[in-house]
């Protein structure tokens, strides 16, 4: 579990194919890998990975064929730029929201406009998921937990205020740029519990 809270951005240091799977070495850039263990959780640009190898500053993790189909990882190369984030501990303020790291789907980024050093952006989430996104409820691009402002149609708007910008890969957004998308856990499963009951 995690909060959407980027605590550093990392830096892809390889890709290669092991074994017939897709294999990255993230260096961690300001965020210690002390204390973690092999099989720990890591946000990864919003997607919960797996790390196999740990080292100092440095983790290896495997993407599965389900990851590679349904997230932007497939499009890493070494120097790409990555949202970090362990998972949540026990004691850990829960300063976002409560995210699973288990990406829904991947959402394009249509306009965007920097007023006064915020920059509203206007990003398309696939269709089927639309019906998640609601007016001041939360979202989850490339593992930031986001506050949703406005909601037309399948499109919603989200504002990055500075810090948010430099301290996440969504500094730089452009349009047509692909996000990871995760909608919100509980509608998610208020979702589900609906259509199990037959409420449409």
């Amino acid at each position: 579990m995690f909060t959407g809270i980027v605590k550093a951005v990392g830096r892809v240091a390889s890709v290669g194919e092991s074994g017939g799977v897709r294999r990255i070495a993230i260096d961690t850039g300001d965020l210690a890998t002390g204390g973690w263990q092999k099989g720990d959780s890591v946000a990864v640009s919003g997607v919960c990975l797996t790390a196999v190898e740990v080292a100092q500053r440095r983790f290896e993790a495997e993407l599965s064929a389900e990851t590679l189909s349904r997230t932007t990882l497939g499009g890493l190369m070494a120097g790409s730029a990555v949202n970090l984030e362990p998972a949540l501990r026990a004691a850990d303020p829960l300063g976002g929201h409560l995210v699973t790291g288990h990406v829904d789907g991947v959402a394009i980024v249509r306009e965007c406009r920097d007023r006064g050093g915020v920059l509203t952006a206007t990003v398309e989430s696939p269709a089927a998921l639309a019906r998640f996104v609601a007016e001041k409820g939360s979202v989850t691009l490339d593992g930031v937990s986001l506050t949703v402002g406005r909601v037309t149609g399948t499109a919603f708007v989200i504002d990055l205020v500075p810090h948010t910008r430099s301290a996440t890969t969504l500094g730089v957004l452009a349009p047509g740029r692909a996000l990871n998308f995760e909608a919100d856990l509980v509608a998610r499963y208020l979702d589900r519990l609906l259509g199990a009951r037959g409420a449409g």
